[in-house]
């Protein structure tokens, strides 16, 4: 689109705009990363915004990797974001597969309770959630906040896989029945597979919320050993109103922005074609 633009003056303008969106987006993380390798004396000298003296403190991250348990942290993100994402996936696809592909009574009301739960505030269940994981002896556990994280993930997903799986021609379906596949084997051997862009974008979107997610996990966990990177990160936080450690602080910022911002940048393009590869039918 930005190719087929004719006019100078326009494409000027849509330079100096991203030149400007970049510089707001890049200089954060920059700064962030500078102050991660200072020490306390240089911010107390009114250094924060300038360069980090030499040597630099690569120290803080291996600081906060041991002092502050964020090794333990990082370890519990990765099996919560990991098993909250798979699990949420394939039930999406699951899902949206019967509301696409199969008519029945109810199909559209099911898929119209789906979506609107997307605009209920999940702090209105927060409560009741939390006794019935508590009941379920689910509270403090890696299976509590995988099981809910999933839960908030499927109306996203199936919004997205069902207008993808409606864009694909029927007479594939049709094929794989003729030669003696089950419906099960249809929708695992043929239909999952051709669903990868939409798959992949359901994966990456959930990936991202799940680990970045705060508020469920602070209210769910109570055990030091079971907080995911955010809750360490609030933790870490709070002890510094008593011990001051900016470059320590900043460095586990970093660490637990990184890891989002890598798959984001290795699956951008991944995702914006699977928003939009339902689109058309």
């Amino acid at each position: 689109m930005f190719m087929t633009i004719k006019n100078p003056l326009a494409k000027l303008s849509i330079w100096v705009i991203l030149l400007i969106w970049s510089v707001a987006v890049i200089y954060p993380l920059l700064w962030t990363l500078l102050d991660a390798l200072k020490n306390n004396e240089q911010f107390f000298l009114n250094m924060p915004w300038a360069l980090p003296e030499f040597p630099l403190l690569w120290s803080n991250f291996s600081y906060v990797w041991s002092k502050y348990n964020f090794s333990t942290y990082f370890m519990n993100s990765i099996v919560v974001t990991v098993g909250s994402t798979l699990l949420g996936m394939i039930l999406s696809a699951m899902t949206a597969y019967i509301l696409a592909r199969y008519e029945f009574k109810g199909s559209k009301l099911l898929f119209t309770i789906y979506i609107s739960s997307m605009m209920i505030p999940f702090a209105l269940a927060l409560i009741p959630l939390f006794f019935l994981l508590n009941d379920l002896q689910l509270v403090n556990t890696w299976l509590g906040l995988i099981l809910v994280y999933a839960a908030l993930n499927l109306p996203f997903g199936i919004f997205l896989l069902v207008g993808f799986y409606k864009s694909l021609p029927k007479e594939i379906e049709e094929a794989a029945i003729i030669d003696g596949t089950s419906h099960y084997g249809t929708f695992f051997r043929v239909m999952l597979p051709l669903s990868q862009p939409g798959l992949i974008t359901v994966m990456i979107t959930n990936m991202l919320n799940n680990w970045n997610e705060y508020f469920l996990g602070v209210v769910l966990t109570n055990e030091p050993t079971k907080y995911t990177l955010p809750i360490g990160l609030a933790v870490m936080q709070a002890e510094m109103q008593y011990r001051v450690e900016w470059g320590p602080l900043f460095a586990g910022l970093l660490i637990t922005t990184l890891p989002t911002l890598i798959v984001y940048i290795v699956f951008q393009r991944q995702i914006a074609s699977g928003i939009t590869a339902g689109a058309v039918k």
